[in-house]
């Protein structure tokens, strides 16, 4: 049985990496051997030049938000600038929500 493609990605290097996804392994980057973080099917990678959007997915993935398809076909809201980000990470500390929770809404409560 051929098993699905998923993305693991190392914020060190800046690099994603199309892996099928036989459990939860760990996995090493083949560019400085540290463990690959899986980020789930539905995932963008940023380009690599991308210095803020490989800052907002540190924050994402550092909160343990992921990327995989839901029901709909993707992962839903993610946010895309630091601007994003601190709004919701404003909101987080002043509600007392989860980061990954605040960290996903599409609009602010």
């Amino acid at each position: 049985m051929a098993h699905a493609k998923t993305s693991y990605v190392c914020l060190p290097c800046r690099a994603s990496y199309k892996q099928p996804y036989v459990g939860d392994h760990e996995r090493l980057c083949p560019r400085c051997a540290e463990p690959l973080i899986h980020v789930g099917s539905a995932f963008a990678v940023p380009r690599r030049r991308d210095t803020a959007g490989w800052r907002v997915l540190a924050v994402l993935l550092n909160a343990g938000v992921r990327f995989h398809k839901s029901c709909c076909g993707g992962p839903g809201y993610r946010p895309r600038t630091l601007r994003e980000v601190r709004e919701r990470m404003a909101h987080a500390r002043s509600s007392g929500e989860p980061f990954a929770k605040a960290l996903v809404y599409r609009e602010l409560p």
